[in-house]
């Protein structure tokens, strides 16, 4: 483990029911509290405390096993590293962290955790690296880089560089996936064309990380620093960003590739926000896809009437076109802030996010077991002031929850597992309550 880093991991145990066919056994605590919406049991909490200076992440995944991932940064007398963690058993704890980057690599510092995709025994992380020929005047110019294990995380090769231009620029606020058929897409904010406005460019690789294609532009007039977003289904790939148009106004877009990410469609606006402003607002949106082709997209917005509010909408025509929003955030006197999205191919999905109020910020969650036609009350995870959060879900619908809290002197990253409930369950518990 890391100099500097004390690990301690906290259990609470609550009698519950237990629900059929999970994968691993674990604690469990009360289920929400919402008629039409059978229970869903929770796995201990898991805690680590770093003493470092600052902590930033983390991003988590789960396999189909329930073994957890997980990467974040931490900074230390000015020397930063990315360290990954997996849990042994399923549910947790997380072991001992390994660094992703070599001493010589130093993460472009920002309030953005590394980018993890999971596959077997294969594991993938960019970020981005300081440039070696930042100067003064491009203070913020970095590579965007792509490590890889082959042995579940334990160790990392020396990584790759994925931008092919060359340029002292920023290359950053990264997104990771991996499709049904094994390529690995990756999307980022790339300023190369030198415009007022940077782009979103993607690439990918066909040959497990060794390699990376030639870099593709999607689209211009990207919002600088909210994060790119990937998705694919068996027979499309999604990238999802906040573009700005006429007026300032910055909507949630999505583009969609049918050839397997060698081309992409023009981008199509998601809720019609209207939101007019004048700076980037640092909050990216999510994206997930249910084994039936449904495309999920989870965002930010303060629309026309400058309300803060999280959203959801779904597509069932590969991103042409997208439903009625939904409102998820429910609670009066705070700020919505900072949704992630996970779906399983059942189309099961959970979304957590941030609640801030002038004293707390809360990190609470929200699932839906009919496809994303209802959701539960949210319900609040952390105990300490809470940022940042992270989900992951595998193919039998546990999940895995991430954040940080602050436990002064220190800092915490806490993960937390979730079984979802069957969808037959649910849906003849929605028969017998009621929508």
């Amino acid at each position: 483990m890391k100099k500097g880093s004390a690990r301690t991991n906290r259990v609470s145990i609550h009698p519950s029911h237990l629900i059929v066919g999970l994968i691993a056994l674990w604690p469990i605590v009360p289920a929400l509290a919402e008629t039409q919406h059978p229970p869903v049991s929770f796995g201990a909490k898991h805690m680590s405390v770093h003493h470092s200076k600052t902590v930033v992440g983390p991003s988590v995944q789960i396999d189909d096993q329930g073994i957890i991932f997980a990467a974040w940064v931490e900074e230390d007398k000015d020397t930063r590293t990315i360290l990954f963690a997996r849990s042994e058993t399923p549910g947790g704890p997380l072991g001992t962290p390994v660094p992703v980057n070599r001493p010589s690599e130093s993460p472009y510092y920002r309030q953005e955790s590394p980018a993890v995709a999971v596959r077997g025994g294969e594991v993938f992380v960019t970020w981005s690296m300081t440039h070696p020929r930042t100067t003064s005047d491009k203070p913020f110019s970095g590579e965007l880089r792509l490590s890889r294990s082959i042995d579940g995380g334990r160790s990392f090769a020396p990584s790759t560089l994925v931008n092919d231009d060359e340029q002292v620029i920023q290359h950053a606020f990264d997104a990771i996936h991996i499709a049904p058929d094994g390529a690995v897409h990756l999307a980022w904010i790339d300023g190369r064309e030198g415009k007022k406005e940077p782009g979103t460019f993607v690439a990918r690789s066909t040959d497990h990380g060794r390699t990376i294609t030639k870099n593709f532009k999607v689209d211009d007039n990207t919002c600088v620093c909210c994060r790119t977003a990937v998705a694919a289904s068996a027979d499309a790939v999604y990238v999802a960003w906040r573009k700005i148009f006429d007026g300032n106004v910055r909507e949630t877009v999505v583009a969609t590739s049918t050839d397997g990410g060698e081309t992409f469609s023009s981008p199509v606006v998601v809720g019609h926000d209207q939101w007019a402003y004048q700076a980037c607002p640092h909050r990216p949106a999510s994206l997930g896809v249910d084994a039936a082709g449904r495309l999920y997209v989870v965002w930010y917005t303060e629309g026309m009437d400058e309300t803060p509010a999280i959203y959801l909408a779904y597509s069932d025509d590969r991103g042409v076109t997208f439903s009625e929003k939904k409102q998820l955030n429910r609670s009066k006197g705070t700020f919505p802030d900072h949704p992630q999205l996970a779906v399983d191919p059942e189309g099961r999905v959970v979304v957590i996010w941030e609640e801030q109020s002038p004293v707390r910020r809360e990190i609470v969650m929200s699932h839906s077991i009919d496809r994303g036609q209802t959701f539960s009350v949210p319900f609040k995870l952390n105990e300490k002031n809470g940022q940042t959060p992270t989900i992951a879900v595998n193919q039998h619908g546990t999940v895995v929850m991430g954040w940080k809290e602050h436990a002064m002197p220190a800092h915490r990253l806490v993960v937390q597992i979730m079984q979802l409930p069957a969808v037959a369950v649910a849906e003849s518990e929605i028969m017998s309550h009621g929508p």
